[in-house]
């Protein structure tokens, strides 16, 4: 007796009704008018809150935001392919980071640059299992540099949260152990790094939390106050253990937490909110002056890139 296909063979051939919803979504959010939409609602939020702040020094702002360009569109790239196995050079995982953050400035937790970067190293010849692996990869280490970063900075982890990110670890290592013996085929799809470039691409995360500590500095400077350092680092590592929740660009847990940790180390928090509101804002220069000009290169057909033999083998 014939029997239909199963879900999730339907899924993977792109026959079943999910498949085709998804390909229909997929081709809504790849209008450019949806695109553009979201982008200006997005940057307007950030300028609307940045306008409620009655004093702003231009100065400050920019000397903060400069490192924290070279943190987030330099070493982040760097760390991304010091960990690819896809064959491509330096210059085309800047290009394609760049095009990435500005799709997930404008997508809940950042999903749209992972998306992005997937949809890229495809194009490029790379297999999707591979690909999604080399982005969660890069996910990975760049959650042990935050990690590192944060216990560096004095902030006690709390024990639900050390218990599920080290049981969430072994969970995985297990699951490793298993699938290599089992199916040592589905590993060798999978990318590991050497320990040297493991290591690295630590470094380089905890770098790039160290420009985010520079552009907050340089944030509350612009709105007219100041704090210590030291307490800054604190109230920073608090913050980003608030940033594993999920949210929207400037309005995240991660942003609500800033603006509480500033006000209790002493800062107004007239000065606490616009501080927060104008990284959010700032962040936004390199991804549109970057990420925005090589995407619409790329919209307009005018990156082109070859396949490379090791990807595509």
């Amino acid at each position: 007796m014939h029997r239909s296909p199963r879900p999730a063979v339907q899924f993977i051939t792109g026959s079943g009704p999910f498949a085709c919803r998804l390909r229909s979504a997929r081709t809504f959010l790849c209008r450019p008018a949806v695109r553009v939409t979201a982008l200006v609602v997005a940057v307007l939020i950030s300028v609307w809150n940045v306008d409620r702040v009655p004093h702003l020094a231009v100065l400050p702002a920019v000397i903060g935001l400069l490192p924290f360009a070279i943190g987030k569109y330099v070493a982040c790239p760097l760390r991304w392919h010091a960990l690819s196995s896809s064959g491509q050079t330096r210059r085309w995982h800047i290009r394609a980071y760049a095009e990435s953050e500005v799709l997930g400035l404008i997508s809940p937790w950042h999903a749209g640059a992972d998306l992005w970067r997937v949809h890229r190293l495809e194009t490029a010849g790379v297999r999707r299992t591979p690909a999604i692996a080399e982005v969660a990869l890069d996910r990975f280490v760049g959650a042990v540099g935050m990690v590192v970063a944060v216990m560096v900075s004095g902030v006690a982890l709390p024990p639900v949260v050390m218990a599920v990110a080290l049981g969430g670890a072994a969970v995985v290592m297990i699951a490793a152990v298993v699938v290599g013996r089992r199916k040592p085929e589905l590993m060798n799809r999978w990318p590991r790094p050497s320990p040297k470039a493991f290591a690295l691409g630590v470094l380089l995360s905890i770098g790039y939390q160290l420009t985010i500590v520079g552009l907050l500095v340089g944030a509350i400077h612009a709105v007219g106050d100041s704090v210590s350092t030291l307490q800054l680092l604190g109230v920073f590592g608090a913050a980003q253990i608030a940033g594993a929740l999920p949210g929207i660009h400037g309005a995240t847990p991660r942003e609500g937490a800033l603006v509480a940790g500033l006000a209790a180390i002493g800062v107004s928090w007239t000065a606490a909110f616009g501080a927060v509101a104008l990284t959010a804002l700032l962040t936004w220069v390199p991804a549109l002056l970057f990420g925005g000009t090589f995407l619409l290169l790329r919209w307009r057909g005018r990156h082109r890139e070859p396949l490379r033999g090791a990807a595509a083998a």
